[in-house]
Parts: C-alpha cells; structure tokens; sequence
C-alpha cells in the first residue's frame, strides 16, 4: 500500500510518520534503517522492549510457513535491524536472500524510524509496570560478555550500559525519573516505554499500522492470531490452525525457546529459558511501594495522552 493511496484512503487530511530523533546508545542505531532495501510486502514487528516482540515474531513465523519446517531460527529470519552491536551489512545479506516474505523487527519509536508506506507494521504494546519487571529480569540475566558486547563494540554513542543494581527499588527510581535520551522522560538505562508507545499510537488510524496488546495475547490467543492474519492477508489452513496456535502458546515456546530467543539465549545466564521467563503480568504488585506506583502514574499522565495510558493499562 503506497503513500499516495494511504493519503487517499484518509482524504488527504493526515501526516505520514517521519523520523525527529536519532537513537542511539550503548545497544541502538536508528541509522542502521537507512541501509534497508524495502520490498513492498514488508513486515515490520515493534515494541520498546520486553512487551511481547518475540511471541509476535513467532505467531508471524508460524503464520507465514502454516505447517511447513520454518527454514531457520526465526531470531535469525527476522533480525532486530538496529541492535548495534551485530554486523549489519551480514544482517543485510542474510534478508537480501530472503526469497519468502520478510518479518523484521524493530524497538524503535516511530519518531526515530524510517516509515515505509508499503510496509505492514505491528505494534506490541504492554503496561509499563509489566515491563519494568521483565526489564529487571532481563538485564539481571545478561552475561558479562553481553555487557562487554554493548559497550566494547566500536562506534557506540554515550556512556556504556551499567550494570543493574542489586536493588529493584533503586532500579525502578532510575529506570522511571530518567531518561536516556534528552527527548525521554524514563527507560533509563535502555530506552523510554511510555513515549515510545506514545509515537506509535498516535498513527495507529494508518491502515498499515496494527496495535496488539500483550494483554490480548494471554487471554484470547486464538483470535488475536486471526486478527493478525486478516491484517496480513494470510489465509489459514483450518485444518493446521490448532497447531499454530498450539506454537505461540507460552509453553511451546520455551520447549522451542532455542529457536526463539535472540541469539539462541546465548547471552543470558541460564539461556533461552531465562530469557522467556514467565511470560505473567502483575508481578509488580506487592514489589512496588504505593509511591512507587504514584510516580508511575504521574509520569504516565506526563508523557500520554489519557486514551494511550487506557490501552495500555486496558482500562
């Protein structure tokens, strides 16, 4: 779907998203994008981190090979393009000999992506407070040699990314009073959640944008992955969908989780199974004091407009 029948589909009365800011860090670089040769049938996984990316990239996966043996891992089919560290001209190559239809994925805010027209983008979005545990989790899990990776490789911009502390309220303060980025309110050490979701709601009347909730995907998975097929004009195979569906289950990914996680869980002490942790929402409550969630929620009313802060929360 070009620009122009986009424009005109919505009367010509709407902006089209366009890069304002450049990311990066010790673990991102906006100006690998440039780099992309698009092809017009394109798809493009987001979120900010830690919200659902994978098992969305493994629903696509599934989706788009319907029963036949998925040719490779699929952190390797469908790359996270602006990950700094990784050579990105092999990245290029390795999708360049993609002869089936591209998934690719992204933790870009709109604001710092390049937006293809033709492309279909999904959006995975999650409450904040969900994915600072996930974050906690993660980051506490990095291997001394993922740490060496993003900081030591050649080219990064800013200081290095810090080891967490031992304290989850001392991480929480930070990660939620600061941001990496002048732009950024929190995300600290990574990445802002709140304006990142923020960037992509505000397009999501485009019709090749697609917001999925984390939510959505824990209690009604069946027909989040028909939603996700309509949108992508993928018919299903009725007589395989049980299995499909069965793949994107928590539980199947972490038996196939090697498969799954970025770099095989090679990174992460405890592998790929750390990696995929619990897969569970709401285990902020009883952690988090009742002023930490006040500055949650003051920061949100700061940084979202009220409808975004109610998707995000499914309010």
């Amino acid at each position: 779907m070009g620009a122009l029948k986009i424009w005109g589909e919505l009367g010509g009365k709407v902006s089209l998203p366009k890069v304002e800011h450049t990311y990066q860090n010790h673990t991102l670089d906006s100006t690998y994008w440039s780099g992309l040769r698009p092809r017009p049938d394109d798809i493009i996984i987001a979120s900010s981190l830690k919200a659902g990316t994978t098992w969305v990239q493994t629903i696509v996966a599934n989706l788009l090979f319907q029963g036949q043996e998925i040719p490779a891992p699929i952190w390797r089919l469908s790359p996270w393009i602006e990950f700094r560290p990784s050579a990105i001209q092999e990245k290029f190559d390795r999708i360049e000999a993609q002869t089936h239809q591209r998934f690719l994925k992204t933790h870009l805010p709109l604001d710092g992506l390049i937006y293809y027209p033709e492309a279909k983008y999904i959006y995975v979005g999650r409450d904040g407070r969900d994915v600072f545990m996930s974050l906690w989790n993660h980051l506490r899990h990095f291997k001394p040699e993922m740490f060496d990776l993003v900081n030591n490789t050649p080219g990064r911009v800013g200081d290095p990314l810090p080891l967490p502390p031992d304290d989850i309220h001392e991480f929480f303060q930070n990660w939620i009073s600061k941001g990496w980025f002048p732009w950024e309110r929190e995300g600290y050490p990574m990445w802002s959640i709140l304006n990142h979701a923020q960037t992509w709601w505000d397009y999501r009347h485009l019709p090749n944008i697609l917001l999925i909730h984390f939510n959505d995907l824990l209690s009604e998975l069946d027909g989040q992955m028909r939603r996700i097929a309509r949108y992508l004009d993928i018919e299903v195979d009725e007589t395989i969908w049980p299995t499909l569906v069965d793949n994107a289950t928590f539980k199947t990914m972490k038996r196939n989780a090697d498969n799954i996680v970025p770099g095989g869980g090679r990174p992460f002490t405890g592998g790929s199974q750390s990696f995929l942790h619990r897969g569970k929402n709401n285990r902020w409550q009883g952690v988090l004091s009742a002023d930490e969630l006040a500055l949650y929620q003051t920061t949100v009313s700061e940084v979202l407009t009220s409808d975004c802060a109610n998707w995000l929360e499914l309010k």
